[in-house]
């Protein structure tokens, strides 16, 4: 069934394009069927599905530093908030936590749960290691070639970004994959600031893996 995910403003990230205020994306499966106002792909397409979100939607996001938040870095288990805290640990911390391979293993879901959290759609890679190759090919976040940024590790892929286009995984266009992601902000100047972690859904190749309470 298509599906038209709605919002109060579209952002493709296309070279040049305008924002479209009460934008939507129209998705066929995996695949981006329409892009433009809200009433017209409605009126185009009046048995679609509809989701309607706050804010802005927008292309999904490229985590720039997935490696190293997955390596070098562990995600507690809820289990473990009232001993180790809900953030990340890291360096010291890190090297005093004992890691089998199945801790080790749990970080690394919890790890790519956040990224989605975040906006992400899609990880630098590729990946060395098994345990996180096989955890991102069962996420079904894209991998995609690239160095690491440089920079401090974050959670958030707009962390020091200055435009919405540098950190999106690929601008949305009719045809291409229906990642896409929305953020409760008014537009881009406010998701810039205030930072992925305004994210109340995230869509990968035409699935809802995320959506904020």
């Amino acid at each position: 069934m298509l599906t038209i995910h709605a919002a109060d403003l579209l952002l493709t990230a296309v070279p040049g394009a305008a924002p479209v205020p009460g934008g939507a994306v129209a998705v066929d499966g995996g695949t981006v069927a329409a892009l433009g106002p809200y009433e017209e792909l409605a009126a185009a397409h009046p048995a679609a599905r509809v989701r309607r979100w706050p804010g802005v939607l927008a292309p999904g996001l490229r985590q720039p530093h997935a490696e190293w938040l997955l390596t070098r870095a562990y995600h507690p288990d809820p289990r473990e908030y009232a001993e180790l805290g809900d953030a990340m640990l890291t360096g010291d911390r890190l090297a005093a936590l004992e890691l089998p391979e199945t801790r080790r293993s749990g970080s690394v879901r919890r790890g790519l749960q956040l990224m989605l959290r975040h906006g992400t759609t899609a990880v630098a890679g590729p990946f060395g290691d098994p345990v996180i190759s096989t955890a991102v090919a069962r996420s079904g976040l894209r991998v995609v070639p690239g160095p690491a940024a440089a920079g401090e590790a974050d959670l958030d892929p707009l962390c020091g970004v200055r435009e919405l286009a540098a950190a999106v995984a690929a601008p949305l266009v009719v045809g291409g994959r229906a990642d896409l992601a929305a953020f409760a902000v008014s537009d881009e100047e406010a998701l810039l600031a205030q930072g992925a972690g305004a994210c109340v859904a995230t869509v990968l190749a035409g699935r809802l893996v995320f959506r904020g309470r």
